[in-house]
């Protein structure tokens, strides 16, 4: 009866895919941790978060079943196929992070732990160091200006000014009429030279005769909506 239970299949012990198991859980959770403490933007998704560390228990799983059978790992391939996954996401970096989930699943599930270890440690090393250096970052300290001015050169002119001084360049975005030739309704894109500079620049602009609805709008390169 042992033998024939046995046909087919690898000896694995049951103490070795429990520990499969275990440093897979370990490991993803790490991973997911860092996603969650790293995560720029507002669609933040817990289910992601939970799918990193279920992944990698299904990776490690698939793994162990298949072994080294060729044909048990067509099998397993073949049946994956009838599924669909039409899950969208948005960042790219959320796929990464369910890669490297997966990848750590895989290596626990073929015991090779000093792998899952090292390649674990390595990607939320460099996810870190991605994410408190600006890499990446072509924006910085960007911001849209708008505001209402009545007709004539003067006012358009005192803003042109006030804006070479307090920015390190701006431009034009749209300009529109807003009370039948007597008033404009100006949007400016500015970039600053520093992120206290908007304080400055909204100080100096309110003293333009005539300005109203004045409104800056930070735009940072990492807000996702």
């Amino acid at each position: 009866m042992e033998t024939l239970l046995s046909y087919g299949f690898e000896q694995l012990e049951w103490q070795v895919v429990l520990l499969s198991f275990l440093v897979a859980f370990l490991f993803s959770t790490g991973i997911a941790v860092v996603y969650e403490r790293t995560f720029q933007g507002l669609s933040y998704s817990r289910g992601l978060v939970q799918s990193m560390i279920l992944g990698s228990i299904v990776s490690c799983l698939l793994m162990i079943a298949i072994g080294d059978n060729i044909a048990r790992g067509i099998g397993i391939v073949g049946s994956l196929a009838i599924i669909r996954f039409r899950t969208n996401l948005r960042d790219p970096r959320d796929l990464i992070f369910i890669f490297a989930s997966l990848g750590v699943g895989v290596s626990c599930g073929v015991q090779s732990y000093t792998a899952a270890a090292i390649g674990s440690c390595i990607f939320c090393l460099v996810v870190y160091v991605l994410y408190i250096s600006p890499f990446g970052t072509r924006r910085k300290h960007d911001g849209l200006l708008r505001f209402q001015i009545p007709a004539g050169h003067g006012p358009a002119g005192q803003v042109v000014d006030i804006l070479k001084r307090t920015t390190r360049s701006f431009i034009l975005v749209t300009m529109r009429d807003v009370a039948q030739g007597k008033a404009f309704d100006y949007s400016y894109q500015v970039k600053l030279a520093h992120l206290n500079d908007n304080q400055i620049l909204i100080s100096e602009l309110e003293n333009v005769k005539g300005i109203r609805g004045l409104s800056y709008t930070n735009q940072e390169a990492t807000v996702e909506v």
